[in-house]
């Protein structure tokens, strides 16, 4: 069968080939009836419709952005909080008829997402900062949002309030008589296992802040706390070094938790050496998310919107699209609230 074409429709409906055009890229150009000549004739003679590559360099947009996430995809469809973060999103953009392509911080041979993929902005998710894609997309000068990361100069951002959480966390566990406290954190780099705190490397924003809240409230109260630390999205190491953590002959009477999920872990392990939540042990977590009210007891944790977080930064971005010289460097900072359950109680004897 002969190509279809543009041309081909408009011969077949009697109007010029521009007319044919608005009809799919700018149809509030033509009346109603007219352009549902042109799209049925269309169908009727099978045209899929304009190019979607001559169509964005016709525009000079994609039509797409993208999320810069860990280097790890599998993240997103696994981690609870970053679903609910991409669903937000998502919903958020649905009415623009914007993309979402999703893009590893890492690169594979000669293939680099971030300076590869074509994209007309970015949202910077949570990454690794040491990774150079960031770099890549400011080289590219598009605009982007930067979230649950360190705020950059004349970019918008959107953070949880962190620190301040975790001071209520740290709060509530010397108000219930706890001296011997400990946290289970994540990183994207090593070390990894038992550690002490001076061991502890300083890198992605969320983990930077969560620590410095805790301290703010122990370490004035000369409590010098020990660490378990593991790469992201693994609660079996999490488990396993939580098993050693908790054995010790001045095992913790609490844990202070990076996330949810890292919570889960330490629960696992406290469940293999036969103690009790919350009476030989106390744990909180972050996040709010729904593994937090799954688990029994309950998880005391310090809850954050993900949802306002999802929406906020894709509002802030297809801002930025409509004026992408404006400059605006918003800053969104969103609250975080302690919520307490059953998996906190007062130190044991």
């Amino acid at each position: 069968m002969p190509r279809v074409t543009l041309q081909t429709i408009a011969d077949r409906v009697g109007v010029s080939r521009m007319t044919v055009s608005n009809a799919f890229s700018r149809p509030d150009q033509l009346s109603p009836e007219l352009r549902r000549r042109i799209l049925d004739a269309a169908q009727e003679l099978g045209y899929a419709g304009p190019d979607p590559t001559a169509r964005a360099l016709a525009r000079g947009t994609t039509g797409a952005i993208g999320i810069l996430l860990t280097d790890s995809l599998r993240y997103a469809f696994t981690d609870l909080v970053a679903g609910g973060f991409l669903g937000a999103i998502a919903d958020e953009l649905a009415p623009t008829g914007l993309a979402i392509t999703l893009l590893t911080s890492a690169g594979s041979g000669d293939l680099i997402p971030a300076r590869d993929v074509a994209m007309d902005g970015a949202l910077v998710y949570s990454c690794d900062p040491t990774s150079p894609a960031v770099a890549w997309l400011q080289r590219r000068r598009l605009p982007l949002v930067f979230v649950d990361q360190a705020p950059v100069d004349d970019y918008a951002c959107v953070n949880v309030a962190d620190r301040e959480g975790a001071r209520a966390a740290a709060r509530h566990l010397l108000d219930l008589g706890h001296r011997r406290i400990a946290y289970a954190t994540v990183g994207a780099h090593g070390p990894y296992g038992l550690l002490t705190a001076a061991a502890v490397p300083t890198e992605g924003y969320a983990s930077v802040q969560r620590r410095l809240g805790w301290d703010d409230v122990l370490q004035p109260a000369g409590i010098r706390p020990l660490i378990i630390r593991e790469p992201f999205e693994r609660v079996d190491d999490v488990r396993r070094d939580a098993r050693e953590l908790l054995s010790g002959p001045e095992r913790p009477t609490a844990v202070l938790c990076f996330s949810d999920a890292t919570a889960v872990g330490v629960r696992q392990a406290a469940d293999d050496l036969g103690l009790r939540v919350p009476d030989d042990l106390s744990l909180v977590g972050f996040d709010d998310s729904p593994l937090a009210s799954r688990i029994q007891p309950g998880l005391t944790t310090v809850r954050q919107d993900v949802e306002e977080k999802g929406r906020s930064a894709a509002a802030l971005l297809t801002a930025a699209l409509r004026r992408p010289d404006r400059g605006d460097a918003a800053r969104v900072l969103l609250p975080a609230t302690l919520v307490v359950r059953g998996s906190t109680g007062p130190a044991p004897a």
